[in-house]
């Protein structure tokens, strides 16, 4: 609980007094772009090792 306390205060400080008393928009859209490219790829990667045809082409071309 301290640890997560210490790193809660951290942030301000991390962010230079930003986000203590200035307007967030900025550092929200980074954030929220971020996270919805990671979660893209992510899905794109998951879709290409496990669709059917990936499956197939695995089980047909076993490695030498």
């Amino acid at each position: 609980m301290h640890l997560a306390l210490s790193l809660l205060s951290a942030i301000p400080l991390a962010l230079d007094g930003e986000s203590a008393n200035a307007d967030n928009t900025p550092i929200a859209v980074i954030a929220l772009v971020s996270m919805i490219s990671g979660y893209v790829l992510l899905a794109g990667l998951w879709h290409f090792v496990f669709s059917k045809k990936a499956r197939s082409r695995r089980e047909r071309d076993p490695p030498d």
